[in-house]
């Protein structure tokens, strides 16, 4: 148990340093995933398919947005407990 939460935490701070990339992989991700979704289905033109991948695509990077924000509230109020507990 442990281990997976020394997991968690480097997985935590790796995420905390590069918020910006995290948030483009998953932006990538998505769009690549949402195309390969729509693309099996042959009953849609070609422009809805893709704007279709745009819309999950976008929602998929406010759901990491929030995400991050989450993750930095998280961090600056233990930071702050910690200066707190040092004095």
């Amino acid at each position: 148990m442990a281990d997976a939460k020394t997991q968690f935490e480097s997985l935590r701070k790796w995420v905390v340093e590069h918020k910006l990339r995290t948030v483009g992989s998953l932006w990538l991700s998505g769009i690549t995933g949402s195309i390969a979704y729509n693309w099996s289905r042959p009953n849609m033109k070609t422009s809805v398919k893709i704007i279709h991948a745009r819309l999950h695509a976008q929602a998929l990077t406010l759901a990491a947005l929030a995400g991050a924000a989450v993750v930095e509230y998280y961090d600056k109020k233990t930071e702050q407990k910690a200066v707190e507990s040092r004095h």
